[in-house]
């Protein structure tokens, strides 16, 4: 056993977190998070810790508690994998909230420092879609479609989706309406 002077000793939160995300792993999501907050107490500047109870509150519709929670998470430093979800879910939480610029924005960081991850600009795609910009969302999702799927069906009409996704007008935004009543 390694002692807690040796570099590769895990952190003490270490073994208690992971038996709470294994819980939670069985579907005790209420029951987990007043543990999460209590182990967050102890150990309150502890990435991967804020990051698992912002899931949790995030996985139990409280997005309003979530996102400080992500941010701090994202601040103090996460492993690349954990970092990775916490991006994705602070943007997706973001535009639930209708915080929708800083939502595209967090997506297109993720964007940019996992652009192997897909999944960034198909939850990008939903904001844009919020946004009005449907256009846009659409090229994203096909353009991600035509580069993820191997349904033979799809793959053999690749190259004009591309071209139809490329065609997409951007969206404009809906005139407004003219004032009723007698023109002056």
């Amino acid at each position: 056993m390694a002692s807690p002077t040796d570099p590769g000793a895990l952190p003490a939160w270490r073994d208690e977190l992971d038996a709470i995300v294994g819980a939670r792993a069985h579907g005790q999501f209420e029951e987990i998070v007043p543990r999460l907050q209590r182990l967050d107490a102890r150990y309150p500047n502890t990435a991967e810790i804020s990051y698992q109870l912002a899931w949790t509150q995030d996985t139990l519709g409280r997005a309003a508690e979530a996102v400080p929670l992500y941010e701090k998470a994202i601040a103090l430093g996460l492993p690349p994998n954990e970092l990775s979800g916490a991006l994705l879910g602070l943007g997706s939480t973001l535009r639930a909230l209708g915080r929708l610029e800083q939502s595209a924005a967090t997506l297109r960081s993720g964007q940019a420092q996992f652009p192997e991850n897909r999944e960034f600009a198909v939850f990008l795609a939903l904001t844009l879609h919020a946004q009005g910009d449907h256009a846009a969302a659409l090229r994203l999702v096909l353009e991600t479609l035509c580069d993820t799927t191997d349904d033979p069906g799809l793959t053999a009409y690749q190259r004009a989706l591309r071209h139809e996704a490329g065609k997409l007008e951007p969206t404009l935004p809906a005139p407004s309406p003219r004032p009723r009543g007698p023109i002056p």
